[in-house]
Order: structure tokens, then sequence, then C-alpha cells
């Protein structure tokens, strides 16, 4: 409670730079953890390499036959 009582007491200017500056880090925060999440595995690029790896030696063992 106390810590709430400390921020009523500052000027607007001062709680608004708070905020906004709390908000701020909220948003590179989660910006960043999504990007590394998201970056970590690369699950799609791995099944589209093995799907073309699949079609190139299929395309290897047969004649080429195009109508």
């Amino acid at each position: 409670m106390a810590g709430v009582m400390r921020f009523s007491a500052l000027a607007p200017k001062t709680k608004n730079l708070l905020v906004a500056g709390g908000l701020t880090t909220f948003v590179f925060g989660v910006y960043f953890y999504t990007m590394r999440a998201v970056g970590g595995t690369d699950e799609l690029q791995v099944a589209i390499d093995k799907f073309e790896e699949l079609k190139d030696k299929r395309d290897a063992k047969e004649p080429n036959m195009k109508v």
C-alpha cells in the first residue's frame, strides 16, 4: 500500500513517464520473447526441406513425363 501512496504523490508528468516506461519495457519484452520462441525452432522450414529432398529423389528416379 505504501508504494501506491508514493506513486500518487508524484507529479502527473512523472507518473506518465513511469507508466510509459513500464509499458514500453513490457512490449519490447514480449516482442523479444516471442521472436526468440518462434525463431528457436524452424519446424516448417525443416519440413519443406525434407519435402524438397524427397521430391528431388523421386524426380531423379522417374523419367520426365510432361504432357
